[in-house]
């Protein structure tokens, strides 16, 4: 994971992610930003994701860009550039199911020599003119892109026709709030997508420092794995059909222990966050999330193979932490998460434009405050 330029792989490390202030130019595409909020710095310009793609499985409302993470993979030729990108449903009444169905994260690469970036990378200082919320067409593609929220879009104003939307609810929003005095005219406000967007910060990195309790506490989690794996071996019978006494006694035992079971992965969650409380992602690809319950967590059976047939493995968890730098705090319902975990294709195979990938959405269990 890199803010800018493609840097070495280093399988296992976690790598931190921390939200910081940073100029318009650093977070545009040809600089190949990590970043949260804004618009979407897209990576390559063909098959760019839109609607209905870009719509919440729940509410059918378009989706918004939430962040993006620059992981190319060193030594492979066709991810030299790579990233993936979250979208995430802006109704809150959406975030009260505890699964991944109001978000979407995509994935795209490119080999160094491609038809959209040149082949060195760019200077570190290499400001130049505009802003991203000038870019109302992808290079090279021409792509027309929605006003508001960045995403293709061909829906274009009836009256002056130069401004276009990907939906007609971001298209009614823009009327509302400022297009309807601006039509025609010269200058185009872009007041409704404070409405529509997150806060945009840069994705600074840094690796994380384990100290004696975060290695203590992974040994504890093998442990556990282990003894969970014999305690389902021991309620199979000869013919491998389970015990009905047996299962209800480790119902009993489940439910006299499950608060327990519980809190231990809650205060593990907080030991390892508690050096760096203000990290909003977790990368490493190939590792294992920090998960913040004991419940709903993922087997191996519930993350989908890619599209290629190769399985996904896990490459970087969003943390609660990053729902403060969004404004999104209410007193009723709220967008809220324990941590998104994003699995991706193990072998990042050869795609042509966006791959979608897969996301497990995991809650704080009602007894559960950070």
């Amino acid at each position: 994971m890199s803010g800018g330029k493609p840097n070495t792989e280093q399988e296992m490390e976690v790598i931190l992610g921390f939200v910081e202030e940073a100029e318009p130019w650093e977070l545009r595409s040809p600089q190949f930003p990590s970043k949260v909020g804004g618009k979407p710095a897209w990576l390559g310009y063909r098959d760019v994701p839109s609607l209905p793609v870009l719509e919440c499985d729940i509410c059918q409302l378009p989706m918004v860009f939430l962040l993006q993470v620059y992981a190319p993979i060193s030594g492979q030729e066709r991810s030299f550039h790579r990233a993936l990108f979250l979208f995430c449903c802006k109704t809150p009444e959406c975030y009260s199911r505890n699964d991944g169905s109001c978000m979407k994260v995509f994935r795209s690469q490119l080999p160094r020599v491609n038809d959209f970036y040149p082949f060195d990378p760019p200077p570190d200082d290499g400001e130049s003119s505009g802003s991203d919320h000038d870019q109302v067409v992808l290079p090279v593609t021409g792509v027309k892109l929605c006003w508001v929220c960045g995403c293709p879009g061909n829906k274009a104003c009836s009256r002056c026709h130069n401004i276009t939307y990907c939906s007609k609810h971001h298209q009614t929003l823009h009327w509302k709030h400022s297009h309807k005095k601006a039509c025609g005219s010269q200058e185009a406000s872009n007041d409704a997508a404070s409405l529509i967007l997150f806060p945009e910060f840069e994705l600074a990195t840094e690796p994380e420092e384990k100290d004696v309790e975060q290695e203590e506490d992974e040994v504890e989690e093998e442990v556990e794995e282990e003894e969970n794996a014999e305690k389902e071996g021991a309620l199979k019978t000869e013919s491998g059909a389970p015990l009905a006494d047996a299962l209800a006694e480790v119902d009993l035992e489940e439910m006299a222990t499950h608060e327990t079971q519980d809190n231990k992965v809650f205060q593990r969650f907080r030991r390892r966050t508690a050096a760096e409380p203000d990290q909003v992602l977790r990368y490493s690809r190939a590792g294992c999330p920090l998960w913040v319950s004991s419940q709903h967590v993922p087997s191996d059976h519930d993350i989908p193979s890619c599209t290629c047939g190769a399985k996904r493995s896990f490459e970087f968890q969003v943390m609660p932490q990053l729902l403060n730098s969004l404004r999104v705090d209410s007193t009723g319902a709220s967008i809220d998460w324990g941590t998104l975990a994003v699995y991706s294709c193990s072998v990042s195979c050869n795609t042509e434009g966006y791959c979608r990938e897969f996301l497990w959405k995991q809650d704080f269990s009602s007894e559960q405050q950070l």
